[in-house]
């Protein structure tokens, strides 16, 4: 995760990749540390101006992580983590110019909220 995230940093973002580095090692001992060396790994990326297939690699990475961190992994939940880590880079590779696309995103993220709530509702 974070050497995905740290190809080619310079600058502030060295520190941010040190940072993150140094969580990891310390949520060894200490799991919350998980957490913050995901978030820092996001600052590096943010700061190295990442290309994009690195930051889908860091993004799948930081989500295994936390996974087998905080929880036990199970199928569904790595089935997901590189179905959308493999949307993701779909998108990368075939980009699509359609200019009224963003509009239709508020409504596919209503739908899938409505489909999840779902099962609780009568």
């Amino acid at each position: 995760m974070v050497a995905a995230a740290a190809y080619r940093v310079h600058g502030y973002g060295v520190v941010a990749a040190a940072a993150a580095l140094a969580a990891v090692v310390v949520s060894a001992w200490w799991r919350p540390a998980a957490t913050g060396a995901v978030l820092l790994a996001v600052l590096t990326t943010v700061l190295a101006d990442a290309a994009p297939m690195h930051t889908v690699l860091a993004g799948l990475a930081a989500a295994v992580y936390l996974v087998l961190r905080h929880t036990n992994p199970t199928a569904p939940t790595a089935f997901f983590a590189v179905g959308f880590a493999a949307a993701a880079a779909a998108v990368l590779a075939l980009p699509v110019h359609v200019p009224w696309l963003p509009l239709a995103a508020p409504l596919a993220l209503l739908a899938g909220y409505l489909l999840a709530l779902k099962p609780f509702t009568r």
